[in-house]
């Protein structure tokens, strides 16, 4: 069975930013707290939190759109890439993101779940709120 994680968060920054702030590796990192390699062309690699997670961008829809093939550590070594697809949703002057990962292994779905919002969505909000 395919297992699927979703999430649809709301910040305090515009829809257009929020793309720009994901496939930019620099003001990636100031969300995160560390190193990225990310790029909007298809095939390009993409890699975070020292190499925790690796992958490529398949595709990319300038301030609407991201999808990439994603992986962790947490992986088995025979376990597929997940797809991950990051939609950016102008909500008046706030941006909403809407996350759909699916095929993340039932070994490391849990983390991921969670990785999502201690990750991502926590400290993008703290960033955002520091401005």
């Amino acid at each position: 069975m395919r297992r699927v994680i979703r999430y649809s968060v709301v910040l305090p920054a515009p829809a257009d930013e929020l793309y720009s702030t994901y496939m930019d590796g620099a003001r990636h990192a100031q969300v995160t707290g560390a190193p990225v390699t990310i790029s909007s062309e298809p095939g390009s690699p993409f890699v975070a939190f020292n190499g925790a997670i690796s992958g490529r961008t398949l595709a990319a829809i300038p301030s609407t759109l991201v999808v990439q093939s994603w992986r962790s550590t947490g992986f088995g070594p025979n376990d597929p890439d997940s797809t991950l697809i990051l939609a950016f949703v102008p909500e008046g002057g706030r941006g909403r993101i809407e996350l759909i990962h699916v095929d993340v292994p039932d070994v490391d779905f849990q983390g991921v779940s969670e990785g999502w919002e201690k990750h991502y969505w926590m400290p993008w909000r703290t960033h955002l709120a520091s401005r």
